[in-house]
């Protein structure tokens, strides 16, 4: 972590200091607003949390609740959230607080008594090491809590707006096209209905979403008429892996996923409540507690189950929907005018909760939003950057549909159905990445390149997230891991992996020169005047030589940027392969050097070989807006 840079810092340093829209914020819900967020669900409070790093971006999130969320449905925390939560700077705080998933347990009929259950098998949780973050459970209100912290510590000073909900909207002309009708829930204003006008509205209000239904979108998809009751629980029993993560299957076809949870004590447990008929109008959703804890004994036999207290519970229905876009532009008009509204989340995509997916992806479609909203209303960017976003996010819920679909009919399906005794865990190891979040693949577009050059850094794939691997510090000798670098902050990051010759060779010394003087460099034409010149862009540079054979000294100065009201060199961009894993090699990246560029959402957007400094150029002029020199500012002032 960087602070001082302002100067001196007394204080917690994650609190950033008040800037723009964050000096003086209003306590009362301003009537114009750049963006309004409505729910504080994952995907919401994720999209609130990056725009709340863009000061000069009015954004308010409202919820019809009068208070924060004090238990959540979701609980499993996938290893890509981890890895973003590392990017707002509270990865290792929710880790050390959750339950860490490191293997799986098989529970099946014993072939000898077919009444009772027995452990078939035991499977790492990630056997191939898939990410360098653990695969987590944690109550989703905490996560809440995290980035509501974030927030709060923002230069915007951003905090839930609580006690309004939403009503309708419509879609006008002007600076602040979207009308938004609220209705106060709470205290002495109940009831009180007040309207605000919005450049952008984001729906993060669930799979029942009023947003969605204003703006006429359909959720696609068909009810699988099978009902799970799902509870946690404090309780007391014999069965050995209570607090291992476990697939039951019983004799009587019934079935348990089973997820510790933490604290040491509180577990999880889906309980098979068997097919729905198709006129049951929902009457399943009335089981009782006792009954789901009476089908939950049956499943477990011969182990029992003694629960002393319930601290949630419900009784759901597999679904799988997706909808059909995920903003207010109908087929007809793409390419013909820009959104306005958007929905994310469960408005978006739903499902079984069984795979652990849906506030992954859900916090996915807030930060894949959030930032291009941003850049957008910054002015960094053109407005046709914000079509972006159904065509990236849908694709990616359509494949967990898929997933799920298959995955919850698998944990339905009774053992003597199987080709093979094994193949649910066998399923379970050979899918580990989808589940993780790191099968999101995107596409071509302006803000994904072609992949010609791939072939420079093949372990860096065009379209999916920046893979970490631990690399040496120059400047103090430290081990870190690169990914871990990249902060939530709306920046692009360009990695300069350096040929033998290194930052002093001529290759990176006519890179370094170019971002730092042509009038082409995305730094030198998109940074604004008067910010610093890390400010839009992070870039690092990697070297292939030991840390202690490399001179700071000889190191170009697009490395090594000056900061601050005080002009700091910041030496922390200089970076060296190993010891013990070379990036060079664990990541496929030429040795004769190469640049990857990774989109704010830590997403690879393009591979380029150094000298390739046109095709750099080239793919941000595309995507971002040239910013007035010096000179041009003074004859506009």
């Amino acid at each position: 972590m960087q602070f001082h840079h302002h100067g001196y810092v007394s204080g917690d340093p994650r609190v950033q200091p008040a800037a723009g829209v964050g000096v003086n914020r209003p306590d009362d819900l301003p009537d114009e607003i750049d963006v309004l967020i409505v729910g504080t669900g994952p995907a919401g409070m994720m999209t609130a949390a990056q725009l709340s790093q863009f000061p000069g971006v009015t954004t308010r999130i409202v919820e019809k609740r009068n208070g924060r969320l004090a238990i959540g449905q979701a609980d499993g925390i996938q290893a890509r959230s981890v890895e973003t939560f590392q990017a707002f700077g509270f990865a290792d705080r929710i880790t050390a607080e959750a339950y860490r998933i490191t293997e799986m347990a098989f529970w099946k009929p014993d072939p000898q008594d077919p009444s009772r259950i027995v452990r078939t098998a035991r499977t790492p949780d990630d056997a191939v090491g898939i990410s360098e973050f653990p695969h987590l459970i944690v109550n989703q209100a905490r996560v809440l809590d995290y980035f509501a912290e974030f927030m709060a510590n923002a230069p915007t000073r951003m905090r839930p707006d609580f006690g309004y909900e939403f009503r309708t909207l419509e879609i006008g002309e002007g600076e602040y096209p979207v009308v938004v009708t609220l209705v106060r829930t709470g205290g002495e204003h109940a009831g009180q209905e007040c309207t605000v006008r919005a450049k952008y509205v984001v729906g993060s209000d669930g799979a029942r979403s009023a947003v969605r239904d204003t703006i006429g979108c359909r959720p696609v998809g068909d009810k699988a008429f099978h009902a799970w009751g799902v509870m946690d629980v404090l309780a007391v029993t014999d069965f050995p892996d209570i607090r291992t993560k476990c697939a039951i299957q019983s004799g009587s076809g019934g079935s348990i996923l089973h997820i510790p949870r933490e604290g040491g004590h509180l577990f999880r447990m889906y309980v098979d409540l068997g097919e729905v008929a198709p006129d049951d109008n929902g009457k399943v959703r009335t089981t009782s507690i006792e009954q789901i804890i009476a089908q939950a004994n049956e499943i477990l036999h011969p182990y029992t189950l003694d629960v002393r207290d319930v601290a949630w519970h419900s009784v759901y229905e597999v679904g799988h929907r997706v909808t059909d876009r995920f903003d207010d532009v109908p087929a007809e008009e793409v390419g013909v005018r820009t959104p306005r509204v958007f929905i994310t989340g469960d408005a978006c995509h739903t499902h079984s909760a069984k795979a652990g997916q849906g506030m992954n992806v859900s916090m996915q479609d807030g930060f894949n939003l959030a930032w291009k909203l941003g850049h957008v209303l910054e002015g960094r960017s053109p407005e046709s950057l914000l079509s972006t976003y159904t065509a990236e996010r849908q694709v990616i819920a359509q494949n967990l549909i898929d997933f799920d679909k298959q995955w919850s009919s698998m944990m339905a399906t009774r053992p003597e159905d199987f080709d093979s005794p094994s193949e649910l865990e066998e399923f379970y190891v050979k899918t580990a990445e989808f589940p993780a979040g790191f099968m999101t693949e995107y596409a071509p577009s302006m803000i994904i390149d072609d992949g010609e050059h791939q072939h420079r850094a093949t372990g860096f794939t065009i379209g999916k997230r920046f893979k970490s691997v631990q690399v040496t510090r120059v400047c103090d000798g430290n081990p870190v891991h690169l990914g871990h670098q990249h902060r939530a902050d709306g920046r692009w990051r360009i990695y300069v992996f350096a040929d033998a010759a290194g930052s002093a060779g001529p290759a990176v010394s006519h890179l370094a020169s170019w971002l730092l003087k042509s009038p082409d460099s995305p730094v030198v034409r998109y940074t604004p005047p008067g910010h610093d010149a890390e400010s839009m862009f992070d870039i690092k540079v990697v070297h292939q030589q030991p840390h202690v054979e490399i001179d700071l000294g000889e190191v170009p100065a697009a490395f090594l940027p000056t900061v601050g009201r005080f002009e700091l060199t910041d030496y922390e961009n200089v970076f060296a392969a190993g010891p013990g894993t070379d990036i060079f090699d664990e990541r496929g990246i030429d040795r004769d050097g190469a640049i990857v560029v990774v989109r704010p959402d830590q997403y690879v957007a393009q591979v380029l070989s150094l000298d390739a400094t046109a095709s750099l150029a080239s793919f941000f002029a595309a995507i971002m807006i040239a910013q007035p020199d010096a000179a041009q500012t003074e004859e506009l002032v």
